[in-house]
């Protein structure tokens, strides 16, 4: 994880450390929510399905998030 570590080739850049945390928590958080989403569904349908739903809007964000961060460049 060099983005956190400062090194000789490279800077820590504050604005990518604040992305990667956001990225990973939207991922996880997302994919957890899938899976409590489906065992609540055994229970309550339509609560199973909501959150299913939402956890996969988040999965999907944190998607497009490290699509987005492939594309920036970080300055030295």
């Amino acid at each position: 994880m060099g983005f956190y570590k400062p090194g000789a080739n490279h800077t820590t850049d504050p604005k990518m450390v604040k992305l990667h945390k956001i990225i990973w928590a939207l991922i996880f958080g997302g994919l957890l929510t899938i899976v409590l989403g489906i065992f609540v569904g055994k229970t309550d349908d339509a609560i199973g399905w909501l959150m299913a739903t939402a956890g996969g809007v988040m999965t999907a964000a944190g998607a497009v998030l490290i699509y987005v961060r492939s594309t920036m460049t970080s300055e030295p």
